[in-house]
C-alpha cells in the first residue's frame, strides 16, 4: 500500500513540474522559481517509489517463506 501511494505521488509531482516546466513555460517568464530544484526532488521521489517497492517485495518474500 505504501508503495503505491509513494508511486501516485510521484507521478502527481512529475504532472505538476511538466505542467510549470513545459507546459505553461512558468520557469522562462519567473527566473526566480528554482524549477531544477523540483525536477531533482520529483526524480529523488520516483528513486524513493523504486526502493519502497523493493522493500515491500522482499518483505513479502521473507514472510511467505517463514
Amino acid at each position: 500500500v505504501t508503495a503505491i501511494l509513494s508511486l501516485a505521488a510521484a507521478c502527481s509531482s512529475a504532472g505538476v513540474v511538466v505542467l510549470y516546466s513545459k507546459d505553461v513555460d512558468m520557469c522562462a517568464v519567473h527566473k526566480n522559481i528554482p524549477c531544477h530544484s523540483y525536477q531533482v526532488s520529483v526524480a529523488m521521489a520516483f528513486v524513493t517509489w523504486g526502493l519502497t517497492a523493493v522493500s515491500s517485495h522482499v518483505m513479502f518474500w521473507i514472510l511467505a517463506s517463514v
